[in-house]
């Protein structure tokens, strides 16, 4: 049974920096995609940044050059490094999984349960 736990969410003031970890387990994160995913209040859910069982990477334009994406394959665990924080990065954040090695065309299967991000200005 595959879980992903994300945890390090939090408050923090615009231009701040928060680090988020998904830990895995039931999953071996160097063997596949996986990616970060949010939703704002009122908001469908947006792709934020991917990286897949290599490491290619993909970004949404609005947090390129601040968020970083990455995994410890010897921890087993995703995480994502957000920099210079902005209100509108306020948003619930998923850590995802997929079952293949590639993101083109991800099927994202796996689903944690969402940590929450708050910037305030």
């Amino acid at each position: 049974q595959v879980q992903l736990v994300e945890s390090g969410g939090g408050s923090v003031q615009a231009g701040g920096s928060l680090r988020l970890s998904c830990e895995a387990s039931g999953y071996i994160v160097s063997n596949y995609c996986m990616g970060w995913f949010r939703q704002a209040p009122g908001k469908e859910r947006e792709r934020v940044t991917t990286i897949n069982s290599g490491t290619y990477t993909t970004y949404a334009d609005s947090v390129k050059g601040r968020f970083t994406i990455s995994k410890d394959n010897e921890k087993n665990t995703l995480s994502l490094q957000m920099n210079s924080l902005k209100p509108e990065d306020t948003a619930i954040y998923y850590c995802a999984g997929s079952p293949g090695p590639l993101c083109s065309r991800a099927d994202f299967a796996y689903w944690g349960q969402g940590t929450q991000v708050t910037v305030s200005s």
